[in-house]
């Protein structure tokens, strides 16, 4: 009978625990391996004859077994390379009780950004999910938490970052050796080290704790911003969780390679540096935002994550759908003016399409190994788990809902928790019944689509599954809670409403006409709405009454229909036509996000340049009015209006006009003069520019991506390098993948910009189909970055494409992506049948425009 261990699904047993690892690493950076001996503490519950612990590419040495005066080595040392594991075997039972496990292995840096690696002069860890195993013979599932005292041998001169403060450095041979204070209980995810040449901010404190942030000497002018966030939103979390930080500091490091956007280690936070680093003075609002929100999702960790930990990884949506709600919320209150909220809606989105598919998965669902609990960083686990918090809370109110986290939080203090923990803290802190309406949510994939019709004072609701594909359907239900914001002669109303079966009728409060309703006031919640006729006419008649995130709401639910079948593209289209005086730059980037799809994906050749001019006409004028360079005192929803119209305008219409502005200012901006554009433009500008540019200026482009020290213009310029369309360029483009001008890191997006390219496209997929393996092997076998590498397959046009990546994905599969490849997959299939479906439709209209 084959050992438990031949399984990939293979669990721990729960008849050894461990309480405490007292560990030392000895680094080699210029061989690239490592060896350690460490000492576990364990407790044996019940007798056994083995011990398994994870390893990954480990070479153990010496093993010793101590209970009391007992003293064993295992007779045998067996690595199990299918469920990640080595077994240790010992010749009799071993002593229940209190024991302690010394180990002495080897091992080898990882060739890709987890486990221990290099990131360029940097040496660190990233051990989510499951790959502390790669450096640490471990009991390395989430329940097992354990307290870790750590001490590492470094080469002299090199800053050394662990969990804790340093306690003692001292001098070991021609080693440092740098000893760290002991933590609280952690799982062997959130352990981390980081080792270089890194400088920080002086320490600043936050009551008792020290904060600092860090990076590379060459980008320490880019700390002051995330090290001001985190000073700002640390007060903020423990007000709300109404606990103290627990893990004795905060440091924040850029790392120059990293494969997620950045990881909540315990006390020792790291990041992709364009997550943490920037200029404030040339920085985009939105890279500003996108830095505090993301320092404000990994500080929440700390407290939902770190401090209280799932079970497994069937429940890592505790951990990354609140953080994702929780940073929104917290921003918000710092800086109210940036109107998070708008672009919590804007990620909500990215969830509501991928959960619209066949190939979706629920927010909670089975996971069987840490290979598919890879496959769960996903929209679903973060923006939808994000949005049904946020749903809950509005229905049970922000008190009741705070007072639910608060005492979740101490219940299961230094412990881990199911779902179901988090839902009874709820209730009984509301005293409502949150099981009923969480779990619909959570347990189940999908989302509903609400069809609303007004007569009279009545409002006649009902619900089914949506799904994009047309056709497609399916009986589940949900408890829908629902806000209604309408107007009739008395004024503007609210009212909440819980939709619970297929069909309901509401009796709306007031007096008079309706004029107009909305059925997801505020757009808190995760469904979409199908008015009938009149009633959208009346939104469409109304629309500077409803709200930015309600008109948002209302352009992505048509367009959702419009994919489904559900509705004409041209109704759509005449939609879109209304709102041409809009001043909202949120609003705008919806439109033009749903007239680009149009234009990318449905029209070519004339109907493409009808729909261009269109978009001029419609758009145009605003930016006229407005122009290109910003007054004095300007606020900053003008200059993110000015920067929406650029990208409609110069981006999406392709306007001479606009082009003929920007390059001149783009050349100024290449030559060092900050105040050519401003800020929010630069994006939009350089990219319109580069599309239309030729050798001279990819060769300034490409001199400038290595010598950057920002990293969002290094990436602004990498990105840049992929749009040009000239063919000869677009084809050198294709070559720097394969160089050193593109991190690992950067790999994805990278790929995803020459799928972008409109000129390149079809020679770069040829090209991609026949360099599959070299282009699988540049993510350095980084399961998330595999995953972008599939989803940007997405971004192909023809049914031809789609049988190819069809024959490419089934002849060379992807393990660690086979749910991106059955969604990127069914999703191409949509697109490619929605342009077969609505191009005729799209030419029909543009041809009636004036």
């Amino acid at each position: 009978m084959a050992h438990t261990t031949e399984d990939k699904n293979f669990r721990l047993p729960p008849t050894v625990r461990p309480s405490r690892y007292a560990a030392t690493l000895t680094l080699d950076l210029d061989a690239k391996s490592f060896s350690g001996q460490q000492t576990v503490d364990v407790e044996v519950t019940e007798p056994t004859r083995e011990i398994v612990l994870h390893a990954i590419a480990l070479t153990l040495g010496e093993v010793t077994f101590r209970a009391g005066g007992d003293t064993r080595k295992p007779a045998s040392i067996q690595p199990v390379a299918v469920s990640e594991t080595v077994v240790l075997r010992f010749d009799a039972p071993l002593p229940v009780g209190k024991a302690a496990l010394d180990v002495a292995w080897r091992g080898a840096f990882t060739e890709g950004l987890r486990g221990l690696y290099l990131a360029g002069k940097v040496a660190a860890t990233q051990f989510e999910a499951a790959d502390a195993r790669r450096v640490f013979p471990s009991f390395d599932e989430p329940s097992f938490k354990a307290k870790w005292s750590l001490s590492v041998r470094v080469p002299q001169g090199l800053t050394v970052l662990g969990n804790g403060p340093v306690v003692k450095e001292e001098q070991d041979g021609a080693h440092v050796k740098v000893t760290f204070q002991e933590t609280e209980v952690l799982s062997s995810y959130l352990i981390a080290l980081v080792v270089g040449p890194l400088v920080g901010t002086p320490a600043e404190r936050v009551g008792d704790i020290p904060v600092r942030t860090w990076a590379l000497p060459e980008k320490a002018h880019l700390t002051r911003f995330g090290q001001d966030v985190a000073l700002a939103v640390l007060p903020r979390l423990q007000d709300y969780f109404g606990l103290p930080y627990a893990f004795t500091k905060v440091d924040q490091v850029g790392i120059p390679d990293f494969e997620a956007g950045a990881m909540e280690n315990a006390g020792l936070i790291t990041y992709r540096e364009v997550a943490l680093l920037l200029d404030p003075a040339t920085a985009p609002l939105s890279v500003q935002k996108r830095v505090a929100e993301v320092v404000t999702h990994e500080l929440a960790h700390q407290w939902f994550g770190n401090w209280v930990t799932m079970v497994w990884w069937d429940d890592l949506w505790l951990n990354e759908a609140f953080a994702t709600w929780m940073a929104f919320k917290i921003v918000d209150q710092w800086r109210p003016e940036w109107r998070m909220w708008l672009d919590f809606d804007s990620h909500r989105a990215s969830a509501l399409h991928l959960d619209a598919l066949k190939s979706t998965h629920p927010i909670h669902g089975a996971v069987h190994n840490a290979g598919e609990a890879g496959e769960s960083f996903d929209a679903i686990t973060y923006e939808k788990g994000g949005a049904v918090l946020r749903m809950i809370e509005g229905f049970l109110g922000e008190g009741p809902f705070r007072e639910g986290i608060r005492l979740y939080m101490r219940k299961h203090a230094r412990a881990n928790a199911v779902k179901e923990d988090l839902w009874n803290a709820l209730g009984e802190a509301a005293k409502q019944p949150v099981e009923e309406l969480a779990t619909a949510w959570v347990g189940q994939s999908g989302f509903p689509l609400v069809s609303a019709k007004v007569d009279g004072r009545e409002l006649s609701l009902s619900q089914q599954r949506f799904y994009s594909e047309p056709g497609v359907g399916s009986a589940e239900k949900w408890p829908v809670p629902m806000v209604l914001r309408y107007e009739d002669a008395s004024g503007v109303h609210e009212q909440r409403v819980l939709l619970r079966e297929p069909k309901a009728t509401v009796k709306l409060e007031g007096s008079g006409e309706v004029k107009w309703l909305c059925a997801n006031a505020g757009s808190t919640g995760f469904y979409r709405v199908a008015y009938d006729t009149p009633a959208l006419q009346k939104l469409a008649a109304n629309l500077q009454a409803l709200a930015p995130s309600e008109r948002i709401s209302l352009l992505a639910d048509q367009w959702a229909l419009v994919r489904a079948g559900k509705a004409s593209v041209a109704d759509l289209l005449d939609l879109a036509a209304r709102f041409g005086d809009e001043e909202d730059d949120s609003v705008l980037d919806e439109l033009v996000g749903r007239l680009g799809y149009v234009e990318g994906r449905l029209v070519e050749g004339e109907d493409q340049a009808r729909l261009r001019a269109w978009v001029e006409k419609l758009l145009g004028p605003g930016l006229k009015k407005l122009g290109w360079q910003a007054a004095a005192g300007e606020t900053d929803r003008v200059k993110l209006r000015r920067a929406a119209l650029v990208r409609a305008v110069g981006g999406l219409a392709r306007s001479r006009e606009a082009l003929a502005e920007a390059k001149p200012r783009v050349a100024r901006m290449l030559q060092g003069e900050r105040d050519a554009l401003e800020p929010n433009l630069l994006d939009a500008a350089v990219g319109m520019v580069a599309r239309a540019g030729d050798a001279a200026l990819f060769d300034t482009i490409l001199q400038k991506v290595p010598r950057e020290p920002d990293p969002a213009t290094q990436r602004r310029y990498l990105m840049a390098l992929t749009a040009f369309e000239e063919p000869a360029l677009a084809q050198r483009a294709q070559g720097l993948l394969f160089s050193d001008t593109v991190k690992t890191q950067d790999v994805a997006s990278f790929v995803s910009g020459l799928m972008a390219n409109r000129t390149g496209r079809d020679a770069w997929w040829a090209r991609m189909r026949e360099q599959w393996k070299d282009v699988v092997a540049r993510t350095g076998g980084a399961p998330m970055l595999l995953r972008r590498i599939v989803e940007a397959m997405g971004l192909l046009r023809t049914r031809e494409q789609l049988d190819q990546m069809k024959a490419l994905l089934q002849g060379h599969p992807i393990p660690e992506a086979q749910q991106a490849t059955a969604q990127t997959l069914e999703r191409l299939a949509q697109d490619v049948a929605l342009r077969e479906r609505c191009g005729p439709e799209v030419s029909a209209w543009l041809k009636k425009q004036p």
